[in-house]
Order: structure tokens, then sequence, then C-alpha cells
């Protein structure tokens, strides 16, 4: 009789290597109508399939009774549903119109003309890390977005340290809680920031400048029906989704290359295989693990159908490792495969990641400048993880030059 194979992320050690659980679900049940009450995909094809369907993000759709609406009410009735309005949680027309306005500041040629800057800030770090090793993630992977998408934004002088706190816990709504205490603090760490938020949007007012947040300011006031709520929750979310993510890039990366030094030696060999790196670090160990639908329709996968109103649970990390796409290696890391860029990791369809450039100029440029001005760079201890399931990274990565 076979054991029955059940997504459980709460297994001891799960969040320290997920993928031979990911592994077994693909091969046991790929598309899982799992016990708690929503649908769980581990397979390449089903879940590029389903994203591309044009079913909802909005988790204010599923069927009521279930932990994730449970989870989605709690956060509401605390005073988080400002949050709600990003263009992340929002389907066309509304994501339609959200996404134009931040788009026009995320074009090719404005976010490649961030390069010099990046650069900059990297070897800033990397001078630091010179003295003797330490934390990568504390002396590169954590402040190098952090400092970009502030500036980007034009942030005036602020309690950074208390945004990061605060962004700290509201990344967490994006796991499985099923504590209603915690889900309160994240309710409350999200009012305290779309607080901040509302502060700094009143200072952008009176001192406007050639930088994103003016930008959306000016949008909104010249009529482009975008409301002050609206505002705020595309702030806060740019500020959490184009930090918390680089973060796992940089440092999944680093891992991964760290643990694979035969790849470590092809990239130093060769920088000019850096771009792919970053590709192949993003399908190998993805700093979004999973991503969500609501169905608005019967959705037919693996021999299944997934009824109207369910909640899908599609896990790219699982995906991106799928040997049914990627080949009998896909488990292995190898900067210089050919398909990498295939990886699911910045989702596909309408809800494509708006900062993946980005993210990838970062990624290519810590990388390559890490692995090419320390030749000595090696582990200083095990990483340890931050324990979450969906924005899975290292919490800490101590390293010796």
């Amino acid at each position: 009789m076979t054991e029955e194979v059940s997504f459980n992320p709460f297994e001891p050690g799960f969040t320290d290597d997920p993928y031979p659980a990911y592994r077994a679900l693909r091969e046991a049940d790929p598309v899982q109508e799992h016990p708690l009450g929503f649908w769980f995909m581990t397979a390449y094809d089903d879940i590029a399939t389903l994203l591309r369907a044009g079913h909802s993000v909005n988790a204010g759709l599923m069927d009521d009774g279930t932990p994730p609406r449970e989870q989605f009410d709690i956060l509401e009735r605390e005073g988080s549903s400002v949050l709600t309005l990003s263009m992340l949680d929002r389907d066309p027309p509304d994501h339609t119109r959200l996404r134009s306005l931040v788009s026009k500041v995320f074009t090719p040629r404005k976010v490649g003309a961030l390069e010099p800057r990046i650069t900059a800030l990297v070897d800033e770090a990397l001078d630091r890390i010179d003295a003797g090793g330490g934390d990568l993630i504390e002396e590169l992977a954590f402040p190098l977005p952090f400092a970009v998408i502030s500036e980007m934004l034009g942030m005036p002088p602020t309690d950074h340290e208390r945004i990061r706190e605060l962004s700290a816990m509201v990344v967490r709504s994006l796991e499985p809680i099923f504590d209603e205490d915690v889900l309160k603090q994240i309710a409350h760490a999200s009012v305290d920031l779309t607080g901040i938020v509302r502060d700094v949007i009143a200072w952008k007012r009176a001192n406007p400048g050639d930088d994103l947040l003016t930008a959306l300011i000016a949008a909104e006031e010249d009529g482009d029906s975008l409301t002050d709520d609206e505002l705020v929750a595309q702030v806060v979310l740019l500020y959490v989704a184009g930090h918390e993510t680089t973060v796992n890039l940089i440092a999944n990366g680093a891992v991964a290359l760290l643990r694979h030094p035969d790849q470590l030696a092809l990239l130093r060999e060769r920088p000019d295989l850096a771009g792919n790196a970053v590709e192949e670090f993003l399908r190998y160990d993805s700093p979004v693990q999973q991503t969500r639908r609501v169905t608005l329709h019967p959705h037919a996968a693996g021999g299944k159908e997934i009824p109207p109103g369910a909640f899908v649970i599609v896990c790219v990390a699982s995906a991106n490792r799928d040997e049914a796409h990627f080949g009998p290696t896909a488990g292995r890391l190898d900067i210089e495969r050919a398909d990498a860029r295939q990886h699911l990791a910045f989702s596909v369809g309408t809800h494509h990641c708006l900062g993946a450039a980005l993210a990838r100029i970062q990624g290519r440029v810590a990388i390559e400048r890490l692995v090419t001005r320390f030749p000595g760079l090696a582990l200083a201890g095990e990483p340890t993880w931050n324990g979450r399931i969906n924005l899975r990274g290292p919490a800490a990565l101590p390293i010796s030059v």
C-alpha cells in the first residue's frame, strides 16, 4: 500500500531543505486537494498553465471556512485592509491601472541607469567584508536592496530601522499562519507601517524630487484615479516585495555557490556567466517559493477538476526543479544551464514580477563582484535559515574571505 504524501511545511527540517518533500509530492500527487481546504500544485506544466489562466489573486473571493480565508478575515478585521489594495492583490482592471502607473519608472532604461549606483553600494559592502569576513546577510544581502528601493522611492530621513522591523513582520502575512495572536501582530505592524508611509507621502508632497514616490503622487494628483490608500499600498508593496525577495536572491545564490565549489570556480573563471548564473539561482533555490490564486471557474489539472472559489497554492520552487521540464539534472546547480531562464521564480502572465529587471541587476552585480574580489571566499559555518516557508532564505550566512 502506497503511503499518502501530503504537503506539511511544519515537519522538522522542512524550511532548511524543502526540496525532497516537493519531489515526493510531484511524484505522488502533483495536484493535491489538501485536508486543510486548499489545493497545492508542484509540477511545472500544471503551475505555468494555472498562472496563465486568468484566475484571481483576490483572497476575499475564496470559500469561507478554510484556514487561508480565516487568515484573510483576521487581517481585515484588525485594520490592515489598506494593504489588499496593492497590485499584488488586485485583478484587472484595477491591477492594470495600478501596474501601468508604477511601471513607468521600471522601464529597462531607467532600471539600467541604476547599475553604477548599485555597483558603488556593493563595493562599499565588500570593503566592510574585506576587514575579515562576517555575516553576508547583515553586510550585503540585506542593506543593498533596502538602500536601492529607499533611494528609488526618494525616502526622506526617517527611522529606517523601524521600517525594517515592521516590514519583516508584515511580510509574514505571505506565510501560512494559524496563530491568531501572530496574525494580529502582523495586522498591527501593517497599520504602523502604513502610518509611516502616509507621513512620508505628506513630506514628499511638500518636497517633490526626481524619484518614484514623486511620480506616483503626480499620477494621483493628475486625476489618474490613484486613491490615497492605493498610493500607500503600492509604496508598502515596493518596500516589502522589492526588498525581502532580493535579499533571498543574493543570499540563496551565495549559499548555492559556496556549496558547489566547481560552480564557484567556474564563475570566478568566467564572470561573463554572471547573468545566466542569476537565472540559475532563481531556478535552483527560488526567493519566493509559492504564490496563490483563487479559481474563477473550474480548472482541470493533473486529472482532477478544481472547483470555482478554491484557494490554490502553486509551488514555483518545486516547479523550478521539476525533472519533467528541466531534465534529470533539475536538482543540480549548473550556471551554464541553457534553459535556466525558463524558471517561474518571477511568475508568468499578468502578474509577472514588475521588479524582475531590478532584482536581476542587483543579484548579478552583488554575486559577480563578491566572487571575483575574494578568491578565498568560503563558508565560515552553516547558514541559519529564517524558518519561512514562502520567502525562504538564510537569516545568517557566515563567510570568510
